[in-house]
C-alpha cells in the first residue's frame, strides 16, 4: 500500500521511552520529521529506525520553534504530534477519508484521550478536548511565545471523531515535574509580555479553575485522580504567580546584594 501524502512533525527532547510507539503509529505517512531539542538519551537513535529526516534544533521559544518545524514539511497537510501521543488505526482511516474530501476545510481538530498512568481521564474537561493538530501548512501558525502559544488559522476548521491517545504523565511524580516546568515558563511569559498580575487576580483564578474543573466539568467523577488534577489546575495560577513575583523582585535583590558588597 502506498504511503499517504501527509507530513507528520514531532518535536522531541529526551523521549526515548515514548518515541518508538509514537513513530510506529504514523508509519503510514509518507513524510515523518523529527525536530529534536538536543536530546541526550537514545531519542534520535530510535527515530532513525523510522525516518532519516531528523533535525537537531534548540527550542528557545515554543511557538516559533513549532512554526519553524512545520515549515520543513514538503506536503500540503501537516499532522503535529508530541512523542507521548499515538494515532489509532481508526483515526488513521478517518484522516485518509477526510483529507481525500477536505474541500473547504483548512484544518481539523482531533479529540484526545488523556491518560495519567493507565487511567483514562474522562471528565474535568479532559475529554474529548479537541486539539487542532491536522492542518494545511500555509494556513496555520502558532503565536510565538514560550508556553501555551495560541493557534491562528486562516480558513474553516472541521472536527474529526476518532480520538488520538495521549500518555501525558506516567504517574504523579512525572505530572508534578511537568507542572513545575510549565509554571516556570508561564511566569517567564508574564514577565516577557509585561503582563500585570496581582495576587488577588491569581487567587481568584486559582479558585475559579478548581471549581470549574472539579464541579462544573464533573472532574469529581474521576475520583481521587480527578480531585488532584482539579487541585493542580487551580494551583497552576498561584504557583505561576509566586514564580512571577520572585522573578520581578530578582533585579532588586541583585542590586541590594551588589550594594552591600560595595
Amino acid at each position: 500500500m502506498n504511503k499517504f501524502p501527509l507530513s507528520v512533525v514531532i518535536i522531541t527532547k529526551n523521549e526515548e521511552e515514548d518515541i518508538r510507539e509514537c513513530l510506529k503509529s504514523v508509519q503510514w505517512a509518507d513524510e515523518i520529521i523529527v525536530v529534536d531539542d538536543g536530546s541526550t538519551d537514545k531519542t534520535r537513535e530510535i527515530a532513525r529506525e523510522f525516518t532519516d529526516k531528523i533535525i537537531v534544533k534548540k527550542m528557545e521559544n515554543e511557538g516559533r520553534h513549532r512554526n519553524w518545524a512545520y515549515a520543513q514539511a514538503e506536503n500540503e497537510w501537516v499532522l503535529s504530534l508530541d512523542a507521548d501521543e499515538r494515532i489509532t488505526e481508526e483515526l488513521k482511516e478517518e484522516i485518509y477519508q477526510r483529507l481525500n474530501e477536505a474541500g473547504e476545510f483548512s484544518a481539523f481538530t482531533i479529540p484526545r484521550k488523556n491518560f495519567l498512568g493507565d487511567y483514562w481521564l474522562r471528565f474535568g474537561g479532559e475529554y474529548p478536548a479537541g486539539q487542532l493538530r491536522l492542518f494545511k501548512k500555509a494556513s496555520f501558525r502558532f503565536e510565538e511565545v514560550e508556553v501555551h502559544p495560541r493557534a491562528f488559522l486562516e480558513g474553516k476548521c472541521g472536527h474529526l471523531q476518532k480520538p488520538m491517545l495521549h500518555y501525558s504523565s506516567k504517574n504523579f511524580t512525572d505530572f508534578l515535574n511537568k507542572f513545575n516546568s510549565q509554571t516556570t515558563l508561564e511566569a517567564k511569559k508574564w514577565i516577557s509580555t509585561n503582563r500585570k498580575v496581582s495576587l488577588g487576580h491569581a487567587l481568584r483564578r486559582t479558585i475559579d479553575r478548581f471549581l470549574r474543573k472539579y464541579l462544573f466539568k464533573k472532574g469529581y467523577r474521576d475520583g481521587f485522580i480527578g480531585f488532584m488534577l482539579a487541585l493542580f489546575a487551580g494551583l497552576y495560577q498561584i504557583i505561576s504567580y509566586a514564580k512571577y513575583w520572585e522573578m520581578k523582585r530578582q533585579p532588586t535583590v541583585n542590586s541590594l546584594q551588589s550594594t552591600a558588597k560595595n
